[in-house]
């Protein structure tokens, strides 16, 4: 596929928040942008030039939106896998493609795989009955996090056990549905690496952020992650490894557990855009919205140089109500547009600028 010129049309496959800022960055690229998601008015479609208001598996819909569309990319990983596929039998682009979402989609599937191209994980044993719960729970040591293998989110679908525990109620807690059950890992701090792949191969990684998280839900992102070089030098191998085994193209993150030796554990990968990313675009100099856009246009990749250390922080339900005037000077404040500010849900986040790149 030949680059994209100004003008053209980028289809995203869901209209969540991350949707609305790939639309942002886009427009600014000059290319119109739409929407294919169900619901009467998502947050990105009410950025878009057109919204296909249609459920994933609506093969007409599909069809019409591949015809609209110059190429197409996603924006969460639970697009299903057969539409992708869809979508490219009728001849459309879609980047990245089916691999990258048909690997993220399942926990025990995707710890497989990054196991299996020699990125180590923590120990994870397969779960689908309290049976083998049991003697999951005796394998990894008598403790462990139950999760579903298919949907879980932000603390969603899963629950800490150990030896002694109801394990039925567990169960039940996460619907009864095929699982997984992780060790639980002795880690220093989480990183997680965003990094880019363009049509090329070429690839580029931002600085990794240290993450911390409050109910399962990421709190709070900062850079820099206070790391050694050795470390974050074998962090960004880790990540481009990940890129050149899935084919990808565009941007995806890779979280990582860091050891107090330095050893990394990959705990979860991310075929998107990631909530870890969302201090790029205002402290380096492409964020990873206009990177993953130039990605899938078949544009070359911007530098990533990060002129800023900063802190990023999500905010939850009612924390998005402050009035905008509340917070301090400087502060950059990003909104989603969510009508409805629930407990935990993300509504926005903001950017806080700590000082010059490379001051302590």
């Amino acid at each position: 596929m030949k680059p994209l010129p100004p003008g053209a049309v980028i289809g995203i496959l869901g209209g969540g928040q991350l949707g609305r800022m790939l639309a942002g960055a886009a427009a600014r690229l000059g290319f119109d942008v739409n929407i294919f998601c169900p619901g009467e008015s998502p947050p990105a479609a009410r950025v878009c030039a057109r919204h296909f208001d249609a459920d994933y598996d609506d093969k007409a819909a599909l069809k019409a939106f591949a015809e609209a569309c110059d190429v197409i990319t996603y924006e969460f990983e639970n697009i299903p896998v057969a539409s992708v596929a869809h979508l490219v039998s009728l001849g459309a682009e879609v980047r990245p493609g089916a691999k990258s979402l048909d690997v993220s989609q399942d926990r025990l599937a995707e710890k497989q795989f990054l196991n299996a191209i020699g990125i180590e994980t923590g120990r994870f044993e397969p779960v689908a009955s309290i049976a083998e719960l049991e003697n999951a729970l005796k394998a990894l040591g008598g403790e462990g996090l139950l999760k579903t293998r298919r949907e879980g989110y932000d603390g969603k679908g899963q629950a800490r056990v150990k030896t002694g525990d109801d394990l039925a109620a567990a169960f039940a807690a996460i619907g009864e549905v095929p699982a997984i059950l992780e060790a639980l890992v002795p880690f220093e701090r989480e990183i997680s690496v965003v990094i880019a792949r363009g049509a090329d191969g070429k690839t580029t990684a931002f600085d990794p952020s240290m993450n911390d998280h409050s109910g399962g839900i990421l709190k709070r992102s900062t850079a820099p992650c206070g790391l050694s070089e050795d470390v974050i030098a074998n962090a960004r191998k880790l990540a481009e490894k990940l890129a050149a085994e899935t084919g990808h193209i565009g941007v995806l993150a890779l979280e990582l557990f860091v050891l107090k030796d330095g050893t990394l554990l990959a705990n979860e990968m991310a075929p998107r855009v990631h909530n870890s990313g969302h201090w790029t675009p205002e402290a380096c100099a492409t964020g990873q919205f206009e990177q993953h856009i130039r990605a899938v246009a078949g544009w070359p990749l911007g530098p990533v140089t990060r002129h800023f250390n900063v802190e990023m922080e999500n905010l939850l339900g009612e924390e998005a109500l402050a009035p905008p005037e509340s917070y301090p000077v400087g502060t950059i404040l990003t909104l989603y547009g969510k009508r409805e500010a629930k407990a935990g849900r993300k509504m926005g986040h903001v950017v806080r600028r700590t000082g010059p790149a490379g001051q302590t």
